[in-house]
């Protein structure tokens, strides 16, 4: 396919490894681009009789370190190129935490607020039936994405059963309980970014202070993350979502913030007022670009990508960022806050547990066993506080920023893996004696 977008400014992050001689000219060739990109047509009844035909992909960037893992999305600005895009940053996240996975996304371009209940079902049991031939346990493994949930995940669990003839549990994660889903699961995009941001404050010497905190994206992981790190005693004073923001200094409260929104539909209700996320209490209603602008100690971004680029990057105050989102800040910006010494701990780290417990749900079907949620949550801290101590001990050095810190980290294992199978050296008669 051809490399732009999105997907080439994911790519620019490779480009301080090319002349590392740790990485293979072989290495560096087959991830210059996707292994298989699939877009498909999914024909959908629609309540009143109608039919709409939707389009989806499903991209596997590599799989030499194991099976394809990574979100499906719905949403009406996908495209293939975040598709492919998404896909390539799953693959350097599995082996930045080194799970034996390797990365895959897939999407398809739709609104889901103007679809009903029954319409996303036939829906994402169509995405399903398009793709048999690509997914499976072994092959490539959908989890949860943007606006995509455990239900969902249920249904297309469901309908690659009942295409099979069998259980296969292991072929999709973020399953609802009861169907092979995870305890812990939902939330531990959010624990495990908390638990990252933990660790480095604890480097930084900051263990003992009460940081202020403005976290944009008000989603499953925004939430979980504004939840916990509320109750462990940061101080949550922004929050927004796609229709405003809203600030107050002494401090929000994320979980009553919640409740509210899940009744309403949107950030708004009883606690905090009747308009997005306006309050009772007293507050200071604000639109997105004002709360990236705030001047607050960690700024978090857990929306979509791109959040922060050359145009608005100038505003950023924050000397702390920390990516929940999947891409949130482009290549030029981020060059930009290095410049300016502001630390921005990447997305293939700080979000990385959603798919480390996937991998426990994955391991959980294939046994045919379950752990409770306080081994879930122990094996998550075990595994993602060795890894997060790798990649902040080689950024101090390597003297190098915390992105290219972890991209090394994972691409290195990605080369070991690819080269482990023989290179151009090899197969010239160089075996390295």
């Amino acid at each position: 396919m051809a490399i732009n977008g999105l997907l080439a400014d994911a790519l620019a992050n490779l480009k301080p490894l090319m002349d590392d001689e740790r990485i293979s000219e072989d290495a560096r060739r087959r991830l210059s681009q996707p292994n298989r990109v699939v877009e498909v047509e999914i024909p959908l009844r629609m309540d009143n009789g109608s039919l709409k035909v939707f389009t989806g992909w499903r991209s596997l960037y590599d799989n030499t370190r194991g099976p394809g893992k990574g979100g499906i999305r719905y949403h009406p600005s996908v495209t293939v190129d975040e598709v492919a895009a998404l896909s390539f940053w799953m693959t350097v996240k599995c082996a930045v935490v080194d799970l034996p996975f390797g990365g895959a996304k897939g999407g398809i371009c739709v609104d889901p607020k103007q679809l009903s209940r029954l319409e996303l079902e036939r829906l994402s049991r169509g995405y399903i039936r398009a793709l048999l031939d690509v997914l499976g346990p072994d092959r490539d493994i959908p989890a949860p994405d943007v606006n995509t949930n455990e239900t969902i995940m249920g249904w297309m669990a469901d309908e690659y059963r009942q295409a099979a003839g069998r259980h296969q549990r292991a072929v999709i994660t973020g399953k609802p309980p009861g169907h092979g889903g995870s305890l812990g699961r939902t939330a531990a995009t959010g624990r495990g970014a908390l638990q990252v941001l933990d660790i480095w404050e604890r480097r930084q010497g900051r263990a003992d202070q009460r940081p202020r905190v403005a976290v944009q994206g008000f989603g499953n992981a925004g939430f979980h993350f504004a939840r916990l790190a509320h109750d462990a005693g940061y101080r949550v004073v922004a929050i927004s979502d796609s229709r405003g923001a809203i600030h107050r200094d002494d401090g929000l409260d994320p979980l009553a913030i919640w409740d509210r929104k899940r009744e309403s539909m949107h950030l708004s209700g009883g606690v905090y007022c009747q308009d997005s996320v306006c309050a009772e209490v007293e507050v200071d209603q604000l639109t997105n670009d004002e709360l990236l602008a705030l001047d607050v100690d960690i700024l978090v971004l857990a929306a979509l990508e791109n959040a922060v680029t050359e145009k608005n990057v100038d505003s950023i105050r924050a000397p702390t960022v920390l990516e929940i989102a999947n891409g949130p800040i482009n290549h030029a910006a981020d060059r930009m806050l290095t410049a300016r010494g502001v630390d921005v701990i990447p997305d293939v780290l700080a979000n990385s547990g959603g798919v480390i417990v996937s991998h426990l749900e994955w391991v959980q079907n294939r046994m045919g066993d379950y752990w409770s949620e306080k081994e879930i949550d122990r094996r998550l801290a075990e595994r993602l506080g060795e890894q997060a101590d790798l990649v902040f001990e080689r950024a101090v050095t390597e003297n190098e920023p915390l992105r290219s810190a972890a991209y090394r980290q994972g691409i290195e294992r990605i080369a070991i893996a690819m080269d482990g199978l023989g290179t151009e050296r090899y197969f010239c008669g160089d075996t390295g004696a």
